[in-house]
């Protein structure tokens, strides 16, 4: 182990960044396919959410639907105990020896009379709370199905997008994860660090027409130098990217048009005889 970390240290400048380079052209293959996927995979896991939070919904509805029904029966049985009563009470009237018991047995029945109207209040209330919540429940039924059915559709297709890119990107992060064990650790998690900040992935830049292609700014005329020696890694003043010289990138540096000679006017013509 200590002397594969050694063999990592000894490499030159040089085969550190053509290494570096050849893992940020994978790894933005990569990011090319996670692009075609778009926000595919955020959507079906959005739809998921959405389809399981309307599931737990009906389910609660369901239950208050089924609470609502049990107190409905619950209140008509009492009112069925409460004409039992007044039925009671009222042929006992029939039998009473004084006003005073006659009196007794009236109230009584007419508290019945009041918990039997009660009752009926109570009865009312929960089969329009037990309506309100069943239109609730198909409403939300109707919106589970169109979810549903979205969520087919978008796990279809991000299912067919993955299947086509699947071997390619399986190949890629191979590459790349067998290109990771020849590049230094210190090194790789400098670069991985300094990609994951970039907002476009790049961890690694070729200089172009004088200037940073990351940020694109210009560069010191002996700081291309020092990148084109290949001497010592050299990393963008403002963005912080690794620099490379696109020859060892592989990228054919950019010919630049010479400017035209100024054209001799006539008068200096004319005072030059």
């Amino acid at each position: 182990m200590a002397r594969e970390k050694k063999d990592l240290t000894d490499l030159s400048v040089e085969q550190k960044l053509k290494a570096l380079y050849q893992l940020q052209t994978m790894l933005s293959e990569i990011d090319k396919i996670k692009t075609l996927r778009g926000e595919l995979p955020l959507e079906v896991q959005d739809l998921e959410d959405e389809v399981a939070g309307l599931n737990t919904r009906i389910d609660k509805i369901r239950r208050e639907m089924a609470e609502l029904r049990q107190a409905i029966a619950a209140k008509r049985n009492e009112i069925e105990d409460a004409k039992a009563l007044m039925k009671k009470y009222q042929e006992q009237q029939d039998n009473v020896r004084n006003n005073r018991e006659y009196d007794m047995l009236s109230k009584e029945i007419e508290f019945q009379s009041l918990e039997i109207e009660l009752c009926e209040k109570r009865i009312r209330e929960f089969s329009a709370a037990e309506k309100s919540k069943n239109d609730d429940c198909v409403r939300s039924e109707e919106q589970l199905e169109e979810r549903s059915k979205d969520l087919e559709l978008k796990k279809a297709e991000l299912e067919e997008i993955v299947s086509e890119t699947k071997q390619e990107e399986e190949k890629l992060r191979e590459k790349a994860k067998n290109l990771e064990m020849t590049i230094e650790p210190r090194l790789l998690l400098a670069f991985k660090r300094i990609r994951k900040n970039s907002r476009n992935g790049l961890g690694i830049v070729y200089v172009q027409r004088d200037a940073c292609g990351g940020c694109f700014n210009k560069i010191p005329p002996q700081r291309q130098l020092d990148v084109r020696m290949r001497k010592k890694i050299i990393v963008c003043e403002y963005c912080g990217r690794i620099m490379i010289d696109p020859e060892l990138a592989g990228v054919e540096k950019p010919v630049e048009e010479k400017a035209a000679p100024k054209r001799r006017s006539r008068k200096s013509a004319s005072s030059a005889e």
